[in-house]
C-alpha cells in the first residue's frame, strides 16, 4: 500500500467518524413556530396544548433522544385525547380520519418537527457536512481505488482469509450470530405488530420447519470445499463493518426520526433535483448511488483485463444512477409519480398496493404507462429475456441490489457458504419467500377489487404489514446488506428475493444461458468456487465437465474471469434446453463410436 491510499483510507475513515458524529451535533426547542409544517389545525393545536401542559414547550433540548422521547410522550397523549374526544363528541365538520392521529401520521411530525426545530452546526451548515461526508468520503475512496490501475491486471487473492475485514466467520459464530438475528427479529417484529403474536409465531413455525427438512434430508455431513478451516473468525475492522452496516439499516427502516441530521445534510441535493427535503429514503438513494460509483471504479481496476466485467460493471453503474436514482426524482419534481423503471415485482413488492394502483391511475396518460409497464415486466419482460439470457440480464447488469453486492460487496463474495447444507436453505427459503409475496399480492389485489381487507381468517393490511417489516426491511436491508462482511455479498439475492426466486425458475428449466466447462483444462486450483459469490461449488462441475445449470446462478462471470485455464465460458445455446437440467450427463465414445 503506498502513501496515496495510506491517504485515502485516513479520508475515509476521517469521513465516517464526521458522518456518525453528525447525528449528535444539534440541539432542539420545541415552539408553535417549530410545529408550524402540521396542516392539520386539529392536530397542531391540540400537540401545543398538550406540550404546554407538560412544561415541553420553548424547552431547550441539547440532543435529539431527549427531544424524540418527550415528543413521542406528546404525541401519544395527543392521540389519546383526540380517540377520546370524537368518541364522547365527534365534530360534524371533520371526518374521523383527519381528526384522529395515526402512528404513521405521529412519524411523520416527529421527523419534520426535528427537521423544524432543529439548531446548530448541522442545520446552519448542511453544505459543509455535506463535503466532510460524502465529498471527504468520495475523495478518500478514489485515492484508495485509482492506484490499483497501475498494478498488473490480473485476480489475486491476497491473503483474503487473512485480512482482518475479509476473513469470514467459522462455523460456531455464524450460527450464533444467524441464531441472535432472528431471534432478535421476532421479538421486535412482535412489537412491530402492536403486540400481535400470530405472524412471528407462524414465521419461527417456518424457519423450524425448514431447519427439520434440511436435516431429515442429510444422510452424512455434506460440506462444501474445504476453505481454511484453520483460520480463526472475522477479524475486528469485518465485525466493525458489519454491525455498523447492521445499525444502519435498523435505523434507517425502524428509526428514522434519529438519522434527521443525516437527511439535513442532502437536503441541498434532494432541492436540487426534486425541490423538496430530503428524507431517509433520498438519503439511502444518495448514498446506495455513491457507493456504486465509487466500488464501480473499484470493480473497473480489478476486473479491467475481462471486458464482460467492465461492460457489466458500467451498466449496473448506469442503470443505478440514471434510471434507480435521477429519473425518479425528476419525475417528482415534474409532479408525476416516484417511479423506479427498473424495479420488479415482487422484489417491488408494493407495486400492486391499492395506494400505487390509484396513485398511477390518477396520474394521467405517465402513471398509465407506468402501471402497464411494470406488468408487462412480468408477464413477458422476465420470462421472455431470461430465456434468451438468464437471470444475469436482471440480477448482474441492472438490479440495484446486485449492483451493491457487486461493487461494495465484491471484496466478501468468497465469504459464500459453498456447503450442500447450505444450498438446501437457500432452496426452500427463496422458494418460500415467492410464495409468500405472491400470497401477498394476491390478498392485496382481492383487496382492491372487493374492498374486502379479509381473506378467510387472514387480513390483507396485516399480511403486507409482515412482508414489509420480514422480507422489506429485516431480510433486504439489516441481513441482506449487514452481513456483507459477515457472511458474503448476496445472502439476500441468494436467500430472499422473490424475483431472483422467478427468474432462476424460468433460467433452470427454460434458458438458453449455461456456463459451459471443458473439464480436460481444470487444474482444480479452486479460484471458481472461492469467487462465486452464490455458494456454488464451480469447481465440482468444472472437475466433471458438466455444464452449470443452477437456479442461483446470477451469471456474474466472475468464476471465468479467475480461471487461470479459461476452463469455463458464459453461453446462450438451445440445442440440449430440454434436457440441460437432468443429473448428470455423461458422453461415452465407445457409443458414439458404435452408433457410427
Amino acid at each position: 500500500m503506498n502513501n496515496i491510499q495510506k491517504i485515502g483510507i485516513g479520508l475515509f475513515l476521517l469521513s465516517l467518524i464526521i458522518f456518525t458524529a453528525v447525528l449528535g451535533l444539534n440541539s432542539y426547542t420545541l415552539s408553535s413556530d417549530g410545529l408550524s409544517h402540521i396542516t392539520n389545525d386539529v392536530h397542531r393545536n391540540a400537540i401545543i396544548e398538550e406540550a404546554e401542559k407538560t412544561g415541553a414547550l420553548d424547552k431547550k433540548y441539547s440532543n435529539n433522544i431527549a427531544f424524540i422521547g418527550d415528543f413521542k410522550s406528546i404525541l401519544n397523549n395527543t392521540q389519546a385525547s383526540l380517540e377520546s374526544s370524537y368518541k364522547s363528541n365527534p365534530p360534524a365538520d371533520v371526518s374521523e380520519w383527519d381528526y384522529k392521529m395515526g402512528d404513521w401520521v405521529m412519524k411523520d411530525y416527529t421527523i419534520n418537527t426535528l427537521k423544524a426545530t432543529g439548531d446548530g452546526p448541522v442545520s446552519n451548515n448542511p453544505l459543509l457536512f455535506l463535503f466532510l461526508t460524502f465529498g471527504l468520503g468520495i475523495i478518500g475512496g478514489l485515492l484508495f481505488i485509482l492506484p490499483k490501475f497501475r498494478a498488473l491486471p490480473g485476480i489475486k487473492n491476497d491473503n483474503i482469509y487473512h485480512s482482518a475485514l475479509t476473513r469470514g466467520l467459522t462455523f460456531t459464530p455464524r450460527v450464533g450470530i444467524l441464531m441472535a438475528t432472528i431471534i432478535g427479529v421476532l421479538i421486535y417484529g412482535f412489537k412491530y405488530m402492536n403486540g400481535a403474536i400470530f405472524w412471528p409465531l407462524v414465521t419461527a413455525i417456518v424457519a423450524g420447519l425448514i431447519t427439520l427438512l434440511v436435516f431429515l434430508h442429510e444422510k452424512k455431513k455434506e460440506t462444501g470445499p474445504p476453505r481454511s478451516a484453520s483460520v480463526p473468525i472475522t477479524g475486528w475492522i469485518g465485525f466493525f463493518a458489519g454491525f455498523y452496516l447492521i445499525g444502519f439499516y435498523i435505523l434507517l427502516y425502524w428509526m428514522p426520526e434519529y438519522i434527521t441530521n443525516w437527511t439535513t445534510i442532502v437536503d441541498p441535493v434532494s432541492h436540487m433535483l426534486s425541490g423538496n427535503d430530503a428524507s431517509q429514503w433520498f438519503l439511502y438513494g444518495l448514498m446506495y448511488t455513491v457507493i456504486v460509483i465509487v466500488m464501480g471504479i473499484r470493480m473497473m481496476s480489478k476486473y479491467r483485463h475481462n471486458k464482460y466485467q467492465r461492460v457489466r460493471t458500467a451498466s449496473v453503474m448506469f442503470f443505478q444512477t440514471c434510471i434507480a436514482f435521477l429519473l425518479p426524482e425528476i419525475l417528482t419534481r415534474l409532479n408525476y409519480p416516484y417511479y423506479d423503471f427498473k424495479n420488479i415485482w415482487p422484489l417491488n413488492y408494493t407495486f400492486f398496493f391499492d395506494w400505487n394502483i390509484n396513485n398511477l391511475i390518477e396520474s394521467g396518460g405517465l402513471g398509465i404507462f407506468m402501471l402497464v409497464w411494470g406488468i408487462a415486466l412480468i408477464v413477458l419482460g422476465v420470462p421472455i429475456i431470461t430465456y434468451f439470457y438468464g437471470k444475469r440480464w436482471y440480477c448482474s447488469w441492472v438490479c440495484g441490489c446486485g449492483g451493491l453486492a457487486e461493487t461494495m460487496g465484491d471484496p466478501f463474495r468468497q465469504l459464500s457458504d459453498k456447503s450442500i447444507r447450505a444450498w438446501k436453505y437457500e432452496r426452500y427459503i427463496i422458494h418460500g419467500v415467492l410464495v409468500f409475496a405472491v400470497i401477498m399480492t394476491a390478498m392485496v389485489l382481492y383487496h382492491f377489487f372487493t374492498g374486502s381487507t379479509r381473506v378467510l381468517f387472514l387480513d390483507s393490511n396485516n399480511i403486507r404489514q409482515w412482508y414489509g417489516f420480514l422480507i422489506g426491511s429485516a431480510f433486504a436491508g439489516v441481513i441482506g446488506t449487514g452481513f456483507y462482511p459477515l457472511m458474503g455479498n448476496r445472502t439476500w439475492c441468494r436467500f430472499g428475493c422473490p424475483l431472483a426466486g422467478y427468474l432462476g425458475l424460468v433460467q433452470k428449466f427454460k434458458s438458453r444461458f449455461r456456463i459451459t466447462t471443458n473439464g480436460g483444462q481444470c487444474i482444480s486450483c479452486g479460484n471458481c468456487s472461492t469467487h462465486c459469490e452464490m455458494g456454488i461449488d464451480v469447481r465440482h462441475y468444472a472437475q466433471r465437465g458438466q455444464d452449470i445449470v443452477r437456479s442461483s446462478c446470477v451469471g456474474c462471470g466472475v468464476c471465468a474471469a479467475v480461471c487461470p485455464r479459461g476452463v469455463l465460458r458464459l453461453e446462450n445455446g438451445s440445442t440440449d434446453i430440454g434436457e440441460r437440467a437432468e443429473e448428470v450427463r455423461n458422453v461415452h465414445i465407445e457409443d458414439l463410436i458404435n452408433a457410427k
